[in-house]
């Protein structure tokens, strides 16, 4: 029921319950957006391009491995953002680079991964859409609580910032 308040004589407001306030408050939490989504991305600007070469490892076999002189081989790796909807997993040889460019999330430096010569796909889902080639990843760089170098991206809808994480195997 109802209840009324009276905010002047002849005029009255309507106000939902206690119970019925505090779930629409819960509904509006757990559908509304993060209020964070927008926050820059933190950006490592202070590494050197030698903290990157190695082998780095995600779910569902994935692989990458990052060579010295700027080549790669790659296993399993989804695509990144929307294209992770596609539901396609590639396989093949490229190249790697560190950069500066400012991407659509931050400044600092990046992991620019291009997959030039494809050896397989798979699905992650059926159907999936057709992998394509080539293929450039930009990989987010951040810290773990050790201080750890990982790298990673978004994956699905950029703005629910589901992160992709790849973390370095050990030699």
């Amino acid at each position: 029921m109802d209840t009324v308040t009276t905010l002047a004589p002849g005029l009255a407001r309507r106000r939902p319950p206690a119970r019925a306030a505090a779930l629409l408050a819960l509904l509006l939490t757990l559908t509304a957006c993060d209020p964070h989504m927008y926050d820059d991305v933190p950006a490592l600007s202070d590494m050197r391009r030698s903290e990157v070469p190695g082998s780095w490892r995600c779910v569902d076999g994935t692989t990458v491995v990052l060579h010295p002189d700027g080549k790669a081989d790659v296993r399993f790796l989804d695509g990144q953002e929307w294209d992770f909807d596609d539901g396609w997993r590639l396989s093949g040889t490229g190249r790697w680079d560190l950069t500066d460019e400012r991407t659509g999330w931050n400044g600092g430096r990046h992991v620019r991964l291009t997959l030039t010569s494809r050896t397989a796909t798979t699905a992650r889902t059926s159907p999936a859409e057709p992998a394509p080639l080539p293929y450039t990843w930009t990989f987010e760089l951040r810290r773990d609580a050790e201080g750890a170098l990982e790298l990673y991206f978004f994956f699905g809808d950029p703005d629910s910032r589901s992160a992709y994480v790849l973390q370095r195997t050990a030699p």
